[in-house]
């Protein structure tokens, strides 16, 4: 990456004057996205800098158009001077704060210059202010989804730091974004239902794809399929798949009396080590036909692209096509025997292409070989002959590596000519443009949603549906998060898509089962005369996410008694393995535990009351430390669900008589102020 330059406002200078200062360095000094980058065009060409995985010879561009215009054919481009703050905001900020989701920021941008611009107002950067900025927000809510305007909200504050580091504007205090990240913990309603349905397979995706799996015969079919048995065992990224090398697979045993376990050797997309991840029992034959099919198909293709390797600046034909090596001129039948097409109006169609010039020989039509050579040779994929530089992957290691066409139905397969296949061909294969005309596997195979419309699956809901799947079955968060490749638990809450009625079928399983449950709805159904199964229903008829666990709280008969004091509630069950919600654990152990401290001071100092709080806060330090105890046991499996007994001494909302603390030992202070109060009153 170019070398970083960072902006220092002058302090005798006003806005606008820092402001020139800015732009002007931004376009002279730094060669982010490129040295030979032309600052005054409205089209910017990023591929080279952004080297995104996966894409293959995909151009990305940053358009500086305009909010209103930003998806049009025919954009109009942002009015100065914001054009050229935006410019150079995203060139300094790229060097300063690189991120592959460029668009993001510039949408910040375009919303930014559109609030500007509002009520005839002139679209100069140095006239923001927070009225501005908060307008601009608006727009942004208007005009995305939610999770994608909390992202872009929140480029729209970086911008709006800057500013008022750098004293740009008339942003004189911080700005903070005010869009919401999208909840992950409600699991109830249309909006968690819709969530889910965006984010998860549908079941006729479910069920269509074994069966395509199986008479599948096109090339593009069979490779699309094969993606989908592969992205079915593993919560992988397509970028990640994509990147596979050929010999990707590994046995090995954990014991020497263990069986040998299979798994595919992977580059994670995200920081991650690189890792094996290792398949499930169920899933290893699949596995095993897919990565088998996969490299039956794409074999030609390495070793056309070991050929480039070993002779560059030549270009490859095919065997009985070698006479051609040594001629000065190809006819449009040599063209069309060479590449691989269907006719010699095809090969006229391809010459045009290439851009090469073809020569009228009487009735035939012919090109110069060498031109033609070099032609072709312009096609070889970027970065040839690495396909991913950063881990050494060679185009001939690969296992998605195919001939040009290969995957479509209609064109002729380039003989000669090899390129990667695209996290946009698989997208495609799998029906995400279906409604647009461009055929799936689904579509040619038959198969569609049971109202007829469509089947549409995207890689990343594969991802999604594993994860939800390990969290219904109780699977560890740390192991999740491995599983799929990250660095931080926190991420897994994002893929979490556990309904409400599977979070409370797992809760229901565990009572009564003393080596799932552990707490008083262990004991209690060996006390009554009703099948297990139907007492849990009575006993626990909805539940609830909480940061330290689940509530049972059945809400038609009370509300809650202990609001925001669950770790005194009886109805408060924990699950062993939620990384996360262990995590808050520790650090309401950690909390309760210095305000004890606080608690004793004050005692010590004589503070009025201080004795009231000190028995609450030993309740809750103990009881949060025998949770965290329980949790931390490894003879209690992962899965298992946790709840306390109840504590002495709680007061609940109108029935301090049955929860009144035993002799000689303190109530708690609404009691004793409630006694007091009635007491001189009856008085």
């Amino acid at each position: 990456m170019s070398d970083v330059i960072v902006f220092r406002p002058k302090s005798e200078l006003n806005a606008s004057e820092n402001l020139r200062g800015f732009i002007e360095s931004c376009r002279s000094k730094l060669a982010v996205f490129g040295a030979n980058l032309d600052f005054d065009e409205n089209v910017w060409d990023i591929t080279e800098s952004l080297a995104l995985k996966g894409h293959g010879n995909k151009r990305h561009r940053l358009v500086f158009s305009t909010l209103a215009t930003a998806n049009d054919s025919e954009s109009s481009a942002l009015a100065e001077p914001f054009l050229s703050f935006a410019k150079a905001f995203m060139r300094y900020m790229q060097g300063l704060r690189p991120t592959k989701v460029v668009a993001f920021r510039l949408a910040a941008l375009r919303a930014l210059e559109a609030a500007l611009k509002e009520n005839g107002g002139t679209p100069d950067p140095t006239k923001t202010d927070l009225f501005v900025l908060n307008r601009a927000a608006q727009l942004i809510a208007e005009k995305y989804k939610e999770t994608t305007a909390y992202r872009i909200g929140g480029q729209l504050e970086l911008v709006a730091a800057f500013m008022f580091e750098c004293s740009l504007a008339a942003v004189h205090s911080p700005w903070r974004n005010f869009l919401k990240r999208p909840s992950d913990a409600v699991r109830v309603g249309k909006e968690f239902d819709q969530r889910r349905e965006d984010m998860m397979p549908s079941s006729a995706a479910l069920d269509a794809l074994p069966k395509a799996f199986r008479i599948a015969t096109e090339p593009g079919d069979v490779l699309f399929c094969s993606v989908a048995a592969t992205l079915c065992a593993a919560p992988d990224r397509i970028n990640e798949v994509l990147l596979l090398p050929s010999l990707c697979e590994v046995w090995q045993k954990a014991r020497p009396d263990a069986e040998q376990s299979y798994g595919l050797r992977w580059w994670p997309a995200k920081g991650a080590e690189p890792m094996v991840k290792w398949i499930v029992p169920s899933m290893v034959t699949v596995v095993q036909e897919a990565i088998s099919k996969i490299r039956a198909l794409t074999e030609e293709s390495r070793r056309i692209a070991k050929w480039y390797e070993e002779n560059p600046g030549k270009l490859y034909l095919p065997e009985e096509c070698e006479r051609f090596r040594n001629v000065d001129w190809l006819s449009m039948s040599d063209v069309k025997e060479v590449i691989g097409l269907a006719s010699k109006y095809s090969s006229i169609q391809c010459c045009n292409k290439l851009g090469l010039t073809i020569a009228q020989n009487g009735k035939d039509k012919r090109v110069r070989y060498a031109e033609f050579e070099r032609a072709v040779l312009g096609l070889l994929p970027q970065g040839f002959p690495f396909l991913y530089e950063a881990i050494g992957l060679k185009y001939s290691d690969a296992l998605f590596v195919v001939r040009i066409n290969e995957l479509h139905v209609q064109r002729g397969t380039y003989r000669c000519m090899i390129e990667p296949v695209t996290i946009n061909q698989i997208n495609t294969g799998f029906g995400t443009r279906a409604r647009h005309g461009f055929p799936s596997i689904f579509t040619r195979l038959g198969f569609s949603e049971p109202d007829g419309s469509p089947i549409s699956v995207t890689t990343h809901q594969f991802r999604h549906y594993l994860n939800t799947l390990a969290q219904a079955g109780g699977m560890s968060q740390l192991d999740i998060a491995k599983w799929s490749g990250r660095k931080d638990v926190r991420q897994n809450a994002m893929y979490d898509h556990v309904t409400p009625d599977q979070m409370l079928r797992k809760i229901r399983d565990s009572v009564g089962d003393d080596s799932q449950m552990f707490g008083p709805l262990a004991e209690i159904p060996k006390k009554v005369l009703i099948p297990r199964d139907e007492f849990a229903r009575l006993r626990i008829p909805t539940a609830h996410t909480t940061d330290l666990g689940f509530c049972v709280h059945d809400y038609t008969m009370s509300p809650c008694q202990l609001h925001r004091d669950c770790i005194h509630c009886e109805d408060l069950v924990c699950v062993k393995g939620d990384e996360e919600k262990m995590m808050r654990l520790r650090q309401s152990l950690e909390e309760a535990r210095e305000l004890l401290r606080k608690a004793e001071d004050a005692l010590a100092v004589g503070y009025a009351g201080s004795d009231r709080w000190l028995v609450h806060h030993q309740s809750t330090a103990e009881r949060l430390s025998e949770l965290c105890s329980i949790m931390d046991d490894p003879d209690v499996p992962l899965g298992a669900v946790v709840q306390l007994a109840p504590p002495r001494g709680v007061v609940r909302i109108g029935d301090s008589s049955r929860n009144a603390s035993p002799p000689n030992e303190r109530a708690s202070p609404p009691t004793d102020l409630l006694a007091g109060v009635m007491a001189s009153m009856e008085g």
